[in-house]
């Protein structure tokens, strides 16, 4: 089977479709607080069971595959025909959309990653020389809008890969030869240019 545009767009799709469903699923299993047990000069926190944890690495996991694939799906030689990346940095669209897609998966990184953590140390560190302590657990939200970024991210991955496909096919056209084979020389297109 070959490797085409609408394939690697189906992985970048499916992988941050499943990071926004985990993420939503895990701010909405988040539990709103633990429940304090005083004990002689501490308190103990007392969690419900609950897979935020998990599922926010989850989350981030499928995040990670869907930004790996759509930077792979940018810079992959389709048919046999590799584009040097220059070729496609001098679209002023693409050079925009790929950098907010690098800058929304960072954000939704964060998001996902900072409340994930956070509550796996409320959980694992749940012994407290604070006898008013009140055993809260991490911020609520940031997990659900890490959600909608990184499916926010996974669309950008998308619009970039189209904007890509679309600046490859101009430059494989502009060096057709008369024979009509594409003559792909990035080193002349590169020296004509400077």
């Amino acid at each position: 089977m070959a490797v085409t545009v609408k394939l690697m767009a189906s992985i970048v799709s499916f992988f941050g479709l499943m990071s926004f469903i985990l993420g939503v699923i895990a701010e909405n299993k988040k539990p709103a607080a633990g429940t304090p047990v005083p004990g002689k000069d501490s308190v103990t926190c007392d969690f419900p069971a609950d897979r935020t944890v998990a599922l926010g690495y989850l989350s981030a996991a499928f995040l990670i595959a869907s930004t790996v694939v759509g930077y792979l799906s940018l810079f992959y030689p389709y048919r046999g025909k590799s584009v040097h990346y220059g070729v496609l940095f001098k679209s002023t669209s693409f050079a925009v959309f790929f950098n907010i897609a690098v800058f929304s998966t960072g954000l939704a990184a964060t998001m996902l990653l900072w409340p994930t953590i956070t509550e796996l140390l409320h959980l694992t560190r749940n012994v407290h020389l604070d006898l008013k302590y009140t055993c809260p657990t991490a911020k609520t939200g940031l997990l659900g809008g890490g959600a909608f970024l990184s499916l926010e991210s996974s669309l950008f991955w998308l619009v970039a890969l189209m904007l890509a496909e679309n600046a490859r096919e101009d430059f494989l056209d502009e060096n057709k030869d008369d024979k009509g084979d594409v003559e792909v020389s990035f080193h002349a297109d590169i020296a004509i240019q400077e």
